[in-house]
């Protein structure tokens, strides 16, 4: 029988908890088992591979399908018939994907700092890492795995209905890939299926249902769901759109989802239908343990013009200050019993902000901010920026009880 999750509990930590994002991708590229296991040491308590599919239906760890951003393949003359231009979620592409190779085609591949501009440091690393598989990082997480420390992982299905539906291969096949069924089986076939070492994230809602409903339940295990959150302002969950465009039955896929999101489901429904009160109670009741927001969200900012060098290197890259505001969703889905998950922090001026009172933030602060508003842990590039950040908010409440 399948067991009910349990929450994360660090005993040390008070439950609260510092996700590698793609690994510490602030120092290493990422998405490779060296920025996976720099984040370990630093203490990040899970690791986050995002997911996608090779050709012969093995899960990677790549931020995306298409891959000539992350690895050196336009470098590789025997792959250039390769290159091809899809849409992917809507949107066109060219490049070349993930689901017309084989693993051991893409083994041949080696990884490169996406935002070398950014973080040109990162670039010594081009053509050192492989691709990763799925099952070599859940090997990593045990072999780095000592005593009391249990490292957990934290994987992302990208593109779900992309693979299983939409998405074909140079051939013009369907890839009929399920992401969510590879990731149980890889899960089970590698003997990590404990609960309080797993959460699972999606962009898309459809697919999370199914692993509540459905995967899950046939493999005998029970993990925590993570709902993700594009831009709330302006992006739709790409499972939405196209069962929506295709007149499939919404009652069918989604439930009594559908009848709690106000209007029901069509065409015009985003990710705002999905921060009410009613809603975030039926998620939680129904599949999710967690919600996944865009910081920004949370925490609105405006633009500065112009933008300031708050770090004095001779480079004007803050951009926006907070408003002051904290978006309700944060409070809804506390109240819901949601834990709360934002991304991504990242230490460089490009992705800072100010107070509303315009004291420019530094990463550091930044965690403690979300930890200080309620936020059980967050995605990082820096993971060891996280933990520090942790053990001053712990102190600082600490001292507040007069311990």
């Amino acid at each position: 029988m399948a067991r009910e999750p349990t929450r994360h509990d660090r005993d040390d930590h008070h439950g609260l908890i510092v996700i590698g994002h793609r690994g510490a991708s602030g120092y290493r590229p990422e998405h490779t088992l060296e920025s996976y296991r720099l984040a370990i040491r630093q203490g990040a308590d899970f690791i986050e591979p995002d997911l996608v599919a090779t050709k012969d239906g093995v899960l990677v760890a790549r931020h995306e399908n298409e891959i000539s951003g992350t690895t050196d393949v336009a470098h590789h003359p025997e792959f250039a018939n390769r290159k091809a231009t899809k849409t992917v979620d809507g949107i066109a592409l060219t490049g070349w994907f993930t689901e017309d190779f084989t693993l051991a085609e893409l083994k041949t591949l080696r990884a490169k700092e996406r935002i070398p501009d950014i973080r040109p440091g990162n670039t010594r690393y081009d053509g050192l890492y492989p691709v990763p598989t799925f099952a070599e990082v859940i090997q990593l997480a045990k072999r780095e795995s000592r005593g009391n420390r249990k490292i957990g992982i934290y994987p992302e299905t990208k593109h779900p209905t992309y693979f299983a539906r939409e998405g074909r291969r140079l051939d013009g096949s369907l890839i009929a890939t399920s992401l969510g069924a590879k990731l149980i089986e890889t899960l089970v076939a590698q003997g990590f299926t404990d609960p309080k070492r797993i959460y699972i994230q999606s962009f898309e809602v459809e697919n999370l249902i199914e692993l509540k409903k459905k995967l899950m339940p046939m493999a005998g295990v029970n993990l925590p769901l993570t709902q993700l959150y594009d831009d709330i302002a302006a992006a739709k969950p790409y499972d939405f759109v196209y069962n929506v465009a295709r007149g499939n039955d919404l009652n069918a896929i989604y439930g009594a989802l559908y009848q709690k999101i106000e209007g029901g489901i069509g065409p015009d429904t985003g990710y705002s239908a999905l921060t009410a009160q009613p809603v975030l109670d039926w998620m939680k009741a129904n599949y999710a343990a967690g919600i996944g927001p865009w910081k920004v969200n949370l925490l609105p900012r405006v633009a500065l013009d112009p933008k300031i060098d708050a770090n004095g290197d001779g480079k004007a890259e803050l951009g926006t200050r907070n408003t002051g505001i904290v978006h309700p969703l944060l409070g809804r889905a506390l109240k819901a019993g949601l834990q709360v998950h934002p991304y991504t922090l990242r230490a460089e001026e490009n992705f800072l902000t100010q107070t509303p009172t315009g004291i420019s933030q530094t990463a550091l602060a930044e965690a403690v901010q979300l930890y200080s508003m309620g936020v059980q842990g967050f995605f990082i590039d820096q993971p060891d920026v996280g933990v520090a950040a942790r053990e001053i908010f712990l102190d600082l409440n600490r001292q507040g009880r007069g311990d």
